[in-house]
C-alpha cells in the first residue's frame, strides 16, 4: 500500500505562483504513474497532470504552458511537484495527488483517474485577490 500526502497550498494572488509536493511512499516502492487531481466547488475531478515512468506527461488543456509536473525518485519514495504559475480564480480547487504502480496509459492527450490506486487527501490552493 502506498502512502501519499500533499503540501503547498495556499492562498495566492492572481497571477501569482505556487508549488505543490507529494510525497508517495509505501514498502518496495516502483511507480509508474503520478498525477495531480483538482475539484472546485460544485464541480468535478479533473486530472490536471499526470507523468509515467517513461516521462510522458499529460497537462489539461486549461493549465498548458502554465503548470509543470516533476518527479523525484528515491530509494524508497517519490517526490511529485507541480509548479503552477500565472494562476486564475479559476484554479481555485482542492489538488489531490495520486499515484500507482501497475503499467498507466498516460499520453500527452489521456490521464486515467480510474487506473491511479492510491490517493493523497488533498491540499487547498484559493487564487484570490
Amino acid at each position: 500500500q502506498l502512502q501519499v500526502v500533499e503540501s503547498g497550498g495556499g492562498l495566492v494572488q492572481p497571477g501569482g505562483s505556487l508549488r505543490l509536493s507529494c510525497v508517495i511512499s509505501g514498502a518496495r516502492l516502483d511507480l509508474d504513474g503520478v498525477g495531480w487531481f483538482r475539484q472546485a466547488p460544485g464541480k468535478g475531478r479533473e486530472a490536471v497532470s499526470c507523468l509515467n515512468s517513461r516521462n510522458v506527461a499529460y497537462y489539461s488543456d486549461s493549465v498548458k504552458g502554465r503548470f509543470t509536473i516533476s518527479r523525484d525518485n528515491a530509494e524508497t519514495t517519490v517526490t511529485v511537484y507541480l509548479e503552477m504559475n500565472s494562476l486564475t480564480p479559476e484554479d481555485t480547487a482542492v489538488y489531490t495527488c495520486a499515484g500507482e504502480r501497475r503499467w498507466l496509459t498516460i499520453t500527452p492527450t489521456r490521464c486515467p483517474a480510474s487506473g491511479f490506486g492510491s490517493w493523497g487527501q488533498g491540499t487547498q490552493v484559493t487564487v484570490s485577490a
